[in-house]
């Protein structure tokens, strides 16, 4: 059966919870875009410091923390978990390539 074999009321209804999940899906990008530039903002910093891209310690607290509001909102901790993994090795990756570009620079010349 295809979505054209199926009941006008059942197609207008799928296609209303589909736009909502596009919505979702949308606010996600964006949100993530935010995140990402804050992030930046963090490997900016950390390479002015000389300051290494990762802190394990703060990765610990931030998984339990989203484990915790994962289980809150009925979504399963450990799908949560990859997801803030996958996202964290981004901006892992980010944060060293920030420092690579640093020491590449030369500093301006003194006046």
């Amino acid at each position: 059966m295809t979505t054209s074999d199926i009941d006008e009321s059942v197609r207008a209804e799928l296609n209303r919870l589909r736009e909502s999940i596009d919505n979702i899906d949308a606010a996600v990008v964006h949100m993530l875009a935010e995140r990402f530039k804050a992030t930046q903002q963090v490997g900016h910093l950390k390479a002015e410091h000389h300051l290494p891209p990762a802190d394990p310690a703060r990765e610990s607290r931030q998984i339990a923390r989203l484990r915790q509001l994962a289980e809150s909102a009925k979504l399963d901790p450990a799908f949560a978990e990859k997801l803030l993994n996958f996202i964290v090795a981004e901006v892992i990756r980010h944060h060293e390539r920030i420092a690579e570009e640093s020491a590449g620079e030369t500093p301006a010349p003194s006046l």
